[in-house]
């Protein structure tokens, strides 16, 4: 009989950025925090790969 072969698990999504490694942060200008626009950047949580860490962190 031949040994079974593991399928390989699909990735879970960072909750943080939905698995995009993206996100975007409201940008804040003036005295009064005015905001003028949206800037993104790479997720903090993933390091931008979009996957959960398989730390739970």
């Amino acid at each position: 009989m031949a040994t079974r072969k593991n399928a390989k698990r699909k990735p879970v999504p960072c909750p943080d950025c939905g698995g995009d490694g993206e996100v975007s942060t409201t940008v804040l200008v003036g005295r009064k925090r005015r905001a003028v626009g949206k800037q993104s950047g790479f997720c903090l949580t993933c390091l931008g790969t979009g996957e959960a860490s398989a730390g739970g962190e």
